[in-house]
């Protein structure tokens, strides 16, 4: 685990889909954002999520580490906002047919 980790390191280019899908605990959330600190002025990320700045606030459980991770995640970043029905739903065959 620890040569993934220190191979993540290096990179730069980070991808990270669907971040807080899941609620993180405490210890997870501080894995996480000392992860970005260490990487956020020296790597680029792409990062989705569908949910909302006050979102991950109640998903960290932490008001404090959900603002110092969104503020490396956002520090000289563009927001692209996509709006629009789902194009998996709508092009999915449904098992069904």
């Amino acid at each position: 685990m620890l040569i993934e980790y220190n191979k993540l390191l290096k990179a730069h280019l980070l991808v990270i889909d669907d971040i807080m899908m899941f609620a993180l605990e405490k210890k997870q959330a501080v894995q996480l954002f000392n992860f970005i600190n260490h990487l956020h002025e020296r790597a680029s990320f792409i990062v989705t999520t569908n949910k909302s700045p006050q979102e991950w606030v109640k998903m960290l459980d932490d008001e404090v580490i959900a603002t110092a991770l969104l503020d490396r995640i956002l520090y000289r970043c563009e927001v692209v906002r996509l709006s629009g029905k789902s194009y998996r739903l709508e092009h999915r065959k449904t098992i069904f047919d």
